[in-house]
């Protein structure tokens, strides 16, 4: 349980600090339900996986090699990351020049 008393020891031991949104909001983790979602659609529910490690792997590319860098995220005007990046590199470097 990751309200109980050990757990939370456990926590900050650890020296970090446990983060548990409010009971029955659903905005306190609409990110993360956003992300999982999309892993969801995209990713998980289009092929079965024959073990652990091959759908382990296959998480690690999709977030790595197509989430992080290529896909298209509302919160930056619909760019992709390497897009947004490149262009915020270009307009820093044309107002050094």
């Amino acid at each position: 349980q990751y309200t109980s008393w050990v757990f939370g020891q456990r926590l900050r031991t650890a020296g970090l600090l446990g983060s548990m949104g409010r009971v029955a909001s659903s905005v306190d983790n609409t990110m993360m339900e956003s992300f999982w979602s999309t892993m969801q659609r995209e990713l998980l529910d289009t092929r079965s996986w024959d073990s652990r490690d091959q759908l382990a792997s296959a998480i690690f590319e999709w977030i790595e090699a197509w989430y992080n860098p290529h896909r298209r995220h509302s919160g930056i005007g619909y760019s992709s990351p390497v897009d947004y990046e490149h262009a915020y590199h270009r307009r820093v470097t044309s107002q050094v020049a």
